[in-house]
């Protein structure tokens, strides 16, 4: 995936819009930072060497202004937090450390040098690299942007994902389905994942069980930058994604994975294009997407790196699971996130059950038991 992908178009967004974006040039330092040594105390500037002592008081530094006059021997300058060190005192004492007497300040403890003070260039040099490209930009990476003048700031272009059902028993959402047919929930909830991913998300119409429209859909959703199939993807008589990628000549790198919900999940590339065909029931589209689609499509994306971070909880009861697949059930994290509970439900259709959790949990395919206090990995919603 990675050596097969191209990079994608730049363009330019203002800054207020850059958040979640994938950066697509390095952004370096304007000048050093900070530009000059500085307080990071409120307090008042002096000379470690004449300490302790009582220093005559000369002047005053505030924030946003540039010090006037210098701290000569035995003398102090009031200064502000983010002020800039006047010359000659290289120390800040707090200024709950200070009596203060008209224009007289004593200070009953010693000083180091550099006390107190953030120097010139401390946090980054001139020039020195400070964003590097293929990181989603988060807020402290607007932060930096802004602290350097990047009004508009350069991003990769998100990919377009095609969005597909599949299925005769599926109706729009404004129609009241039989007891025979469901409505097309499945890709609205991949237009948000999609979405949260990185991509900008186009629902096509849902694709009978008939080949020819099948196949026209297909087409029609290469012209995106991925191809999201939901349903199809199973051996049955009316399972027709595999036989109609074939056709146009796909090439397939899998068609099956060893978890559940999820097992039956297509991927590969036709006419250049990836596509995924992920399970029809609503938990394994959303499972398979999160461990599969979603690292591909951030490829995609731009960004350098993607993870799938599954961290550890406490089972807060015994559980048990058949061995021999990696099972994503649903479950509730604490909102620490040190314990989990699963959540019962009834298989990977029941939509209320996934509402009511805010993770998954993964129990592994070779144990079958834990006991409550067990870690146990959870993937979050």
């Amino acid at each position: 995936m990675r050596g097969a992908r191209s990079t994608p178009p730049v363009e330019h967004v203002a800054l207020e819009a850059a958040a979640g974006r994938v950066l697509a040039e390095a952004i370096g330092a304007d000048r050093d930072y900070p530009a000059a040594a500085r307080s990071v105390r409120d307090g008042y500037a002096v000379r470690a060497a004449d300490l302790p002592g009582t220093l005559a008081v000369v002047g005053e530094v505030r924030a946003g202004e540039a010090p006037g006059g210098e701290v000569r021997a035995m003398q102090a300058m009031e200064i502000m937090t983010g002020a800039p060190m006047p010359r000659g005192a290289d120390a800040v004492v707090m200024l709950e450390h200070v009596r203060r007497e008209g224009s007289r300040a004593t200070v009953d403890q010693a000083a180091e040098p550099g006390q107190f003070v953030n120097p010139q260039g401390a946090e980054a040099r001139a020039g020195e690299i400070l964003l590097c490209p293929g990181q989603r930009l988060d807020f402290t990476h607007i932060a930096m942007l802004a602290s350097v003048g990047r009004q508009r700031v350069p991003v990769y272009a998100a990919p377009g994902v095609a969005i597909i059902a599949t299925g005769d028993e599926i109706v729009p959402l404004a129609q009241t389905p039989l007891e025979y047919q469901i409505r097309n929930s499945n890709v609205y909830s991949l237009a948000a994942q999609v979405t949260r991913a990185g991509g900008e998300p186009e629902i096509l119409p849902v694709a009978r069980d008939e080949e020819r429209h099948t196949r026209e859909l297909i087409e029609c959703g290469l012209e995106a930058g991925l191809v999201l199939l939901s349903g199809g993807v199973s051996a049955g008589k009316y399972d027709l994604v595999e036989r109609v990628l074939a056709d146009l000549g796909a090439e397939f790198f899998f068609d099956r994975v060893r978890i559940q919900p999820g097992q039956p999940l297509v991927f590969g590339r036709v006419r250049g294009k990836f596509f995924f065909g992920l399970p029809g029931n609503p938990a394994s589209t959303m499972v398979t997407f999160e461990i599969f689609a979603r690292a591909a499509l951030e490829l995609l994306a731009g960004l350098e790196e993607t993870t799938l971070h599954m961290p550890f909880a406490r089972l807060t009861q015994d559980f048990q699971h058949r061995t021999g697949l990696t099972r994503f059930l649903p479950a509730r994290l604490t909102a620490d996130g040190a314990e989990v509970t699963p959540v019962p439900w009834h298989g990977s259709s029941d939509v209320p059950a996934l509402t009511r959790a805010n993770a998954f949990l993964v129990a592994e395919s070779g144990r079958a038991e834990w006991r409550k206090g067990d870690p146990i990995r959870v993937l979050l919603k």
